[in-house]
């Protein structure tokens, strides 16, 4: 955007001064209506609005010349214009659900992609009070909007700084960051990855999915490391029907709900 604003206003110096010039130059020994430079001012603004009073008009080809471009040039500019502004007003006022915000979230939950296991998890955290008190942040280009409006979102690549700073990486507690199958060698990205947050969050419990949980790379993980096989992650939501973290987290009890009686069909 900031490109797109510094053509239009370098668009607009280079209308104002051609045309003005021409326009003094040609129709103020001609044109009753033209007493000062002041004069060509209020025709050029009056006419790149295309506003068009009426009260200057050109008498010459060259002054006519000038307000062809003036016109062409106002419409193009000002259109643009409208349409910057619309679409700042909009990404100002839906930041949170675009990822654009910045979050100012403590002793939080970051989940590093939003893949299936991403979903499986936020699928699962009330099942577990230790995670389900704390506010959650997605950090994922894979998605254009929130996919959870009840938690955080931040647009952007999780291997980033400056998407980990916008997620407050710092002050999290607990960090998911999944494999992104996309990659050649996803679990190099996921330790890469990891190596950066562990540069901005030294506390923080990372769990880490891997492809190739007993990889060479693995005994490089420093601080409080949880590396979750990918296979054993398929076969816990298989099994379960869930994502399963009994085993890091104490699981509430959760009473099943009552199944809905069923009409009774009889057999004919």
């Amino acid at each position: 955007m900031g490109k797109q604003i510094r053509f239009l206003a370098l668009l607009l110096a280079i209308s104002f001064a051609l045309t003005t010039s021409l326009f003094w130059v040609y129709e103020h020994p001609v044109n009753p209506g033209i007493e000062s430079f002041g004069d060509v001012i209020w025709w050029w603004v009056v006419s790149s609005t295309t506003v068009g009073y009426g009260d200057i008009a050109p008498h010459t080809t060259q002054g006519r010349i000038a307000a062809a471009i003036t016109f062409i040039v106002g419409i193009y500019l000002y259109t643009n214009f409208i349409t910057l502004t619309a679409n700042s007003v909009d990404q100002f006022v839906n930041r949170d659900r675009l990822g654009m915000a910045p979050i100012k979230a403590k002793n939080h939950l970051v989940i590093c992609e939003y893949t299936a296991f991403a979903d499986e998890l936020l699928q699962v955290l009330h099942y577990y009070p230790e995670l389900a008190e704390r506010e959650v942040v997605i950090i994922s280009d894979l998605v254009t909007v929130n996919p959870y409006p009840q938690h955080h979102f931040v647009r952007g690549v999780p291997i980033s700084p400056a998407a980990l700073q916008q997620a407050n990486i710092g002050e999290a507690a607990y960090i998911f960051v999944f494999a992104n199958a996309r990659f050649q060698e996803p679990d190099l990205k996921t330790l890469h990855t990891v190596s950066r947050i562990q540069k901005l969050n030294h506390h923080a419990t990372i769990f880490v999915e891997m492809h190739k949980p007993k990889s060479e790379f693995t005994e490089h993980l420093l601080g409080p490391i949880v590396v979750l096989d990918s296979k054993k992650l398929l076969e816990s939501v298989l099994r379960h029907e869930a994502l399963d973290l009994s085993a890091y987290f104490p699981r509430a009890d959760v009473p099943a709900p009552v199944a809905a009686p069923r009409e009774a069909v009889s057999e004919g």
